[in-house]
């Protein structure tokens, strides 16, 4: 069984963008689990652009691999911009990327509550060269989609963010 076709294609098409405007990516998946990462990795030549993962799938891995801070984690909780964009920053510091996207989110079925329903899922993205483009950070509500489409889903925007 091979990784869903859509998201092999534009991972295709991150590594072929990326490589024509000589940039390095790295990411930071949560409840992905390194989904992105996989579907990378299925492309032929990805070397030449992916630097690294980090799959900090625990608050402490976050901390330690990623250097988010406690008190974001603690106050914010694990599901916020505040820690995705930290998560993004992170790795963006710790790899030798040009660019960085992080994901961390509730995949289900259990673990939502009221204000972070299963589906909630954040996600940032980080530039070594600011000027090339916007700072992000951005929440997306897929709703109870069943775990496995939550995390496609998921992957699908992390994907997307990486397009130059």
């Amino acid at each position: 069984m091979g990784l869903d076709e859509e998201l092999v294609a534009l991972a295709r098409r991150v590594v072929d963008e990326n490589r024509a405007a000589g940039r390095r990516i790295a990411t930071a998946e949560s409840c992905t689990g390194g989904l992105v990462a996989a579907a990378l990795t299925e492309v032929a030549g990805a070397s030449d652009v992916f630097d690294r993962a980090f799959i900090t799938y625990s608050n402490e891995a976050k901390i330690e691999m990623l250097g988010v801070s406690d008190d974001i984690l603690a106050t914010l909780g694990a599901v916020s911009e505040a820690t995705a964009w930290a998560m993004a920053s992170g790795a963006l510091k710790r790899s030798n990327a040009d660019v960085a996207i992080a994901i961390s989110g509730i995949a289900g079925p259990g673990g939502g509550s009221d204000k972070k329903p299963v589906g909630t899922v954040v996600f940032a993205r980080a530039l070594k060269d600011e000027s090339a483009g916007p700072v992000l950070a951005d929440t997306h509500h897929f709703g109870d989609l069943g775990r496995t489409e939550i995390r496609r889903q998921a992957a699908l925007v992390g994907l997307r963010l990486l397009l130059p």
